[in-house]
C-alpha cells in the first residue's frame, strides 16, 4: 500500500466536505418536492451541465475505458458507442429542449404531456416507464457499486484492515465490504441535500478530477518520452480506423490481451461498428433514458438552457476524462511487469487503474486522483439515486398512495425512499460478477426494450399510451429473458430481435386502441414543436391558429447531429493525441474543432430559443 498521510488527509477533507455539504444544504432541499428532486428549477445550466458531466465520469466506466484504450489503443474510442455517447449530441441539438418544454419533474410525468391523462393504456404506460427507470437506476447503482469496490481493494489490501474488522469477510466479497462503506457516505450527503448539495458534491468533485486528469498526462507524457522508453504495442494500436476485422495481434507482446479481444467478442470489428451505429442511431432519437441525465435537463431554467447544458457536457467531459485514459493507459504499457492484474479468473484489465495509479503517481498527486474517483463514484451514485427517489416518491407515493402528502411527509418519504433504494443496490451488488457484465446488460441488453416506442412518441402522432405500454412491456420482458437465452452471446448482436419485438409491441399496442385525444396531440404539437409524423395535427393546429410556425428544422439538426459527433470524436482524440505527442494527427484534430465550431455557433448557438 502505497498511501501516504498526505493522500489520506485529501480524502478524509473530501468525505468531511462532502458531509458538510449534504448538512449545509438540507434547510434548501426541504423547503418543497422541486427544490428537493430540480434543485428548484432555479440552477444555472453550466453547474447543472458541470454535475451532469460529473455523473457520468463515473470510476467503473473510466476503468472499463482504461482496460479498453490499453488492449484497443486509439480504436477504443469507439466502443463507448456502446452507450451510446453521442446522445448528448442529439441531446444537444433538439432533444433537450423538447423535453424540457414539458415543465415535468419526471419521465413518466412527461408522458401525460404527450398522452394525457385519461384513455387506453395511459395508466399501464405510467408504470411501465417507471418499472423501466427503477430498473436502469439500480443497475447503474450496482454498476458503480462493483467498480468502486474493486478500485479500492488494490489501494486497501484487505490484510491491512481485517485485524480491525469485528467480523469475517470471505476474499470473493472484500470488494463488496468496501463498497458499502463508500457507499454510506454517498448516500448520507445526497439524501439530506437533494439535488442541491448534489449540484455542488458534484462542481467540487470536477474541480478535483480535472486537476488530477491533468496531472496523470503531464506524467505520463514526462514518462513516455524519457530517452529509450516507448511503447510496447502491436501495429494498428496507434490508428483509430478500422477495417472488416479489428487487426490488432497481441500474441508476441501480451497473449492475454488477445483473450481479452476474443472474449469481448469485438475481432469482427466492422459488423460490432455497425450494430453499434445502428443501435446508437435510434437510442439516441428516442431520448435520454429515465435517469440522472433526464432529471438535470428538467432541472434547468429553461429550454434554451437545457441545450446549452447537454452541450457543454462533453466539452468538460470528454479531453478531461480521456486525459486520465491515456495517461494510465500509457503509464501502464511502459511498466507493465510493475502492476498485477493477476485474479482467479486470469488477467482483469479492469484493475489497470487502480493499479496504475497507485504504482507511478507520487504523493499528493495519488491522493487527488483517488479522491478524485472516489467523488467520481459518489457523484454518479448520488445522481442516480435522486433519480431513483424522483420515480418512487413522484410518480408512485404522490401518484397513487397519498396525493395529499405534506411537505413533511414528502421529505420523510425522500429519506426513506433513498434508505431503501440503496440497501437494495447493494444486496443486488452481491449477485452482480463484474463491471462489464452488468454495463452490457443495461446499454445493449434492458435499452433494447426502451428504443422503440420511445422514438415513436417524438416524431408520429398516431402512437398512443396503449402502444408505448406494449412497445415497452415487450422490450423490457424479452432484455430481461434473453441474456438466459443466449448466455454466451454479446447482448449488442441480439439487440436487433430486441428492437423488432418492441416495436411489434409497439404497431400492435397502437392499433388495438384509438388516438390519443386531438385537444391533447394539439397542445404537445404546439408546446413542444418536434418534427416528424404530425400532418393531421398540424393541419389541426394551423386551421385554429393560421399564425403557428411549425418545426422545419429537420435537415438543420441533422447536419448539426453530424457535425457535432464529429466534434465529439476530436474531442476524445485530441487529449490522446496530445500526451503521445502525435504531431500532424493533432494538428488535424485541432484544425477540424476549429471548422466545426464556426459552423455550429452560425447554425445551432445563434438559432437557440425557448
Amino acid at each position: 500500500m502505497k498511501i501516504t498521510w498526505l493522500d489520506g488527509s485529501i480524502v478524509i477533507l473530501y468525505l468531511i466536505t462532502m458531509v458538510l455539504v449534504g448538512w449545509l444544504m438540507r434547510k434548501k432541499a426541504r423547503q418543497n418536492k422541486e427544490s428537493y428532486l430540480m434543485g428548484g428549477k432555479s440552477l444555472p445550466w453550466y453547474m447543472l451541465g458541470l454535475s451532469d458531466a460529473s455523473d457520468m465520469f463515473d470510476i467503473s466506466g473510466t476503468m472499463w475505458m482504461v482496460a479498453l484504450c490499453f488492449v484497443y489503443g486509439m480504436k477504443s474510442m469507439w466502443i463507448p458507442w456502446l452507450w451510446p455517447v453521442f446522445n448528448q449530441v442529439f441531446m444537444m441539438m433538439f432533444l433537450s429542449k423538447w423535453l424540457r418544454r414539458s415543465n415535468a419533474n419526471t419521465g413518466a410525468e412527461w408522458l401525460v404531456t404527450r398522452f394525457g391523462t385519461t384513455g387506453k393504456g395511459v395508466r399501464g404506460s405510467h408504470n411501465i416507464v417507471v418499472a423501466f427507470a427503477l430498473l436502469s437506476c439500480f443497475g447503474f447503482l450496482v454498476y458503480g457499486f462493483i467498480g468502486l469496490g474493486k478500485f479500492i481493494e488494490i489501494f486497501v489490501p484487505w490484510h491491512v484492515v481485517a485485524p480491525y474488522v469485528p467480523f469475517e469477510v470471505a476474499p470473493g466479497y472484500v470488494a463488496h465490504f468496501y463498497g458499502i462503506i463508500f457507499t454510506l457516505f454517498a448516500m448520507f450527503y445526497s439524501i439530506l441535500g437533494g439535488m442541491h448539495s448534489i449540484v455542488l458534491g458534484d462542481v467540487i468533485k470536477y474541480v478535483i478530477m480535472t486537476v488530477a486528469c491533468i496531472s496523470i498526462a503531464v506524467i505520463a507524457m514526462i514518462h513516455l518520452h524519457r530517452p529509450g522508453n516507448s511503447l510496447h504495442v502491436p501495429e494498428g494500436w496507434h490508428n483509430p480506423f478500422f477495417g472488416a476485422r479489428l487487426g490488432l495481434d497481441w500474441s508476441a507482446i501480451l497473449p492475454a490481451a488477445n483473450d481479452k479481444i476474443t472474449s469481448d467478442g469485438f475481432s469482427l470489428f466492422g459488423i460490432f461498428f455497425t450494430m453499434m451505429l445502428f443501435k446508437g442511431v435510434f437510442a439516441s432519437l428516442a431520448g435520454p433514458a429515465p435517469n440522472y441525465d433526464m432529471q438535470k435537463v428538467l432541472s434547468t431554467r429553461s429550454p434554451m438552457e437545457a441545450s446549452k447544458m447537454t452541450g457543454f457536457v462533453s466539452i468538460i467531459l470528454l479531453p478531461i476524462r480521456y486525459s486520465m485514459v491515456i495517461g494510465i493507459t500509457v503509464l501502464a504499457l511502459l511498466y507493465f511487469n510493475k502492476i498485477d492484474l493477476s485474479t482467479a479468473g486470469g488477467a482483469d484489465f479492469e484493475r489497470i487503474l487502480p493499479a496504475a495509479v497507485n504504482s507511478f503517481l507520487p504523493a499528493g498527486i495519488l491522493g487527488l486522483v483517488l479522491t478524485g474517483l472516489l467523488g467520481a463514484f459518489m457523484g454518479t451514485f448520488s445522481g442516480t439515486l435522486n433519480a431513483a427517489q424522483a420515480y418512487i416518491v413522484n410518480d408512485i407515493y404522490l401518484k397513487y398512495v397519498n396525493p395529499a402528502a405534506s411537505n413533511k411527509k414528502v421529505i420523510t418519504m425522500n429519506y426513506l425512499t433513498g434508505i431503501v433504494v440503496v440497501a437494495l443496490s447493494i444486496v443486488l451488488g452481491f449477485f452482480a460478477k463484474d463491471v462489464n457484465s452488468v454495463l452490457q446488460w443495461i446499454v445493449a441488453g434492458l435499452y433494447g426494450g426502451y428504443v422503440a416506442a420511445n422514438m415513436f412518441k417524438w416524431y408520429w402522432w398516431r402512437f398512443n399510451a396503449h402502444g408505448f405500454f406494449w412497445g415497452m412491456t415487450a422490450g423490457v420482458v424479452a432484455a430481461l429473458i434473453f441474456p438466459s437465452l443466449f448466455p454466451h452471446t454479446l447482448a449488442l448482436y441480439y439487440w436487433p430481435l430486441l428492437f423488432v419485438i418492441s416495436v411489434i409491441g409497439s404497431l400492435v399496442g397502437t392499433y388495438t386502441a384509438p388516438p390519443v385525444e386531438a385537444a391533447v396531440l394539439q397542445q404537445f404539437y404546439k408546446q413542444v414543436k418536434p418534427w416528424g409524423f404530425w400532418q393531421p395535427v398540424h393541419a389541426q393546429v394551423v386551421a385554429a391558429d393560421p399564425g403557428f410556425q411549425p418545426n422545419r428544422r429537420f435537415k438543420l439538426d441533422m447536419f448539426n447531429v453530424a457535425l457535432g459527433i464529429i466534434a465529439q470524436c476530436c474531442l476524445t482524440l485530441l487529449p490522446m493525441y496530445v500526451v503521445l505527442w502525435l504531431k500532424l494527427p493533432l494538428l488535424i484534430t485541432i484544425a477540424i474543432l476549429v471548422v466545426i465550431v464556426g459552423v455550429l455557433k452560425r447554425t445551432w448557438w445563434n438559432k437557440l430559443e425557448n
